[in-house]
């Protein structure tokens, strides 16, 4: 949790680096520090592998969170409409402060509600739905296959497509996955095939997110911005739902959980304000590696700290899916220096 409020404030104020360091001038020791703080935050910003372990670590928590939400009697969606709001409430009081505000067009209004559907909504209700059955490390697995979904519709659709070494990684990746899935969730206890069908459709709908915020990115418009009006919108259409499904009641149970409240609150806010800026640098292909991440945080979170037990198989698979996210980030760095390549010869010619 601490980790996860520093991250949003070391996000917030480097959004802006000119005015990242506020430095007074009798203390060196602060201004070495924060400028030190400038160097690092500068990196990860820039940094795809960086990016792609802070966003999926974050991400992996939402799991863990999630099962003690949902173990104390929490809907998956109002769990869901506790992700959205906080992240979406957080990120925009950071925006606000920073004298920004969100500029709405149509444009805008539609990314925001069809991502917030695809994206977030539909995702997060599948999760937490299925968590109580499958397991939180089983379910992280399901993120592993968004990469293998989002490789195909990226090639279907002409997006950015992988190099060779890339759909190695994918593939390498994907071969974990499944010595993971066909050992059925925890050990002695294998999921029912309707919850493990709806746990499959999880990274259907992320991969569709994925390709989806890609293609349509409103120009001149920032991550921090999107993920704030994608995340509101979320939240609209959640509050919708829960009103007219189950009742403002449904929201009280959140009293039970206030500490996990505001710790997945404060790790879907930093999650998110990283994101944004993952898609922009990595495209949905690499971003969607932060499944392989987050999967391996549910899988050892859900061992170390809510007492599931797992297989050797899956631990096996694990360690695999790790193997395909380093050769996918050598991929991804192949790319971005050829791209960088070409730049320079177009420019010196």
């Amino acid at each position: 949790m601490a980790f996860a409020a520093r991250s949003i404030y070391i996000t917030v104020k480097y959004l802006d680096v000119k005015n990242l360091c506020i430095i007074l001038p009798q203390d060196t020791v602060l201004a070495k520090s924060r400028k030190d703080n400038r160097f690092v935050m500068k990196f990860l910003w820039d940094s795809a592998l960086g990016l792609l372990v802070v966003t999926g670590g974050l991400l992996g928590l939402t799991l863990p969170f999630g099962k003690i939400a949902t173990a104390a009697g929490v809907s998956a969606m109002v769990w869901a409409l506790v992700i959205s709001l906080g992240a979406g409430s957080v990120l925009l009081c950071a925006l606000l402060l920073r004298g920004q505000r969100i500029r709405l067009t149509l444009h805008r209004l539609r990314y925001f509600f069809v991502t917030a559907a695809v994206s977030y909504a539909f995702p997060n209700l599948l999760m937490f739905s299925a968590i109580p059955h499958l397991g939180a490390g089983y379910t992280g697995i399901m993120f592993t296959l968004s990469p293998v979904v989002t490789l195909v519709f990226s090639i279907l659709l002409g997006v950015r497509r992988p190099n060779l070494l890339g759909i190695v990684g994918i593939a390498v990746g994907f071969l974990g996955a499944v010595m993971v899935a066909v050992t059925r969730g925890e050990a002695g206890q294998p999921a029912e095939f309707f919850w493990v069908a709806v746990g499959l459709l999880i990274p259907v709908s992320l991969a569709a997110g994925n390709i989806y915020r890609t293609v349509d990115w409103p120009e001149g418009t920032g991550p921090i911005e999107l993920a704030v009006g994608s995340h509101l919108a979320s939240a609209a259409l959640l509050v919708c739902g829960i009103f007219t499904l189950q009742g403002g009641g449904s929201l009280a149970l959140l009293g039970g959980v206030p500490l996990v409240v505001v710790g997945q609150v404060a790790s879907a806010a930093a999650m998110f304000a990283f994101f944004f800026r993952l898609q922009a640098v990595g495209g949905p292909v690499y971003l969607s590696q932060i499944g392989y991440v987050a999967a391996a945080v549910g899988l050892f979170a859900g061992t170390i700290f809510l007492g599931e037990h797992y297989q050797l198989l899956t631990w096996a698979g694990a360690a695999i899916i790790i193997a395909g996210v380093f050769i996918t980030t050598k991929a991804q760095s192949q790319i971005t220096t050829k791209a960088q390549s070409q730049t320079g010869e177009k420019v010196a010619a």
